[in-house]
């Protein structure tokens, strides 16, 4: 992690904030085992074993940090935290180029400009909320999804595939109502894209379902954006399965 020259009592009071940051809420299920290797990961298992590991983020609102009451307790810096607790002697840069709203499309047309320009060893890609919110047919989300992948597997980037969030079962928002059973079919089929890829998954919709204890389920008031203790929980359980993985 990256820091700077501050003055004491700032330096104290964001210590502090990252502490607390690193630490996932007690109600948080913490296993490794929402994230399936999937036999790929041998590169940057490679990369860790050399002392640095960059990897790029991308997908839409949630790897951007939208509902986070502040940029350091979201999802980005608490993985890079995380991953570098478990990684000791490990340089982790984990790059945010997530961005609120995007779909399969979107983010399939940036990856080559963001590979390009990161040169990461590992490529997080978040994907399925927004399409299936959108109602976008899934032949379409897979012609994008597969379009991505040729991007991918041309730069020799490995991947860690993040599937669909749950949405609040009893949400009064009539676009997210009874929206759990379609995510989910998202879900599966993003991890069957992954087994057969050899590509790395975090089954994030399923280890939601444990997330009961969390303030508001880990789910802000609009119920789709991730409030902190969400993005403390996520990043918790991605940092304990892709180091458990990288090891």
């Amino acid at each position: 992690m990256k820091s700077a020259v501050l003055p004491a009592a700032l330096a104290l009071s964001l210590l502090a904030t990252v502490v607390q940051a690193q630490t996932a809420p007690a109600a948080c299920p913490v296993s490794p085992e929402h994230v399936v290797a999937n036999a790929g990961l041998s590169k940057s298992r490679a990369a860790v074993a050399g002392g640095k590991l960059t990897i790029l983020a991308m997908g839409s609102s949630s790897i951007e940090g939208v509902g986070a009451s502040r940029r350091e307790l979201s999802f980005v810096p608490l993985l890079e935290a995380g991953l570098e607790r478990r990684l000791p002697g490990v340089e982790v840069t984990v790059i945010n180029r997530g961005i609120g709203g995007e779909t399969a499309k979107e983010t399939a047309d940036r990856l080559s400009g963001e590979i390009a320009a990161n040169s990461p060893d590992l490529v997080i890609w978040q994907l399925g909320t927004n399409d299936v919110l959108r109602d976008r047919p899934m032949a379409d989300v897979f012609a994008d999804f597969r379009r991505g992948e040729a991007i991918l597997d041309a730069a020799g980037v490995e991947v860690l595939l993040i599937d669909p969030q749950r949405v609040p079962e009893g949400t009064s928002n009539p676009s997210f109502r009874g929206r759990n059973p379609a995510l989910g079919e998202m879900a599966r089929l993003i991890d069957l894209e992954g087994g057969r890829k050899n590509y790395a998954v975090l089954r994030r919709f399923d280890a939601m379902e444990a997330w009961s204890g969390l303030d508001r389920g880990g789910v802000g008031p609009d119920d789709l954006h991730l409030n902190d203790q969400g993005y403390a929980c996520w990043a918790e359980v991605t940092a304990e399965g892709l180091a458990a993985a990288l090891r």
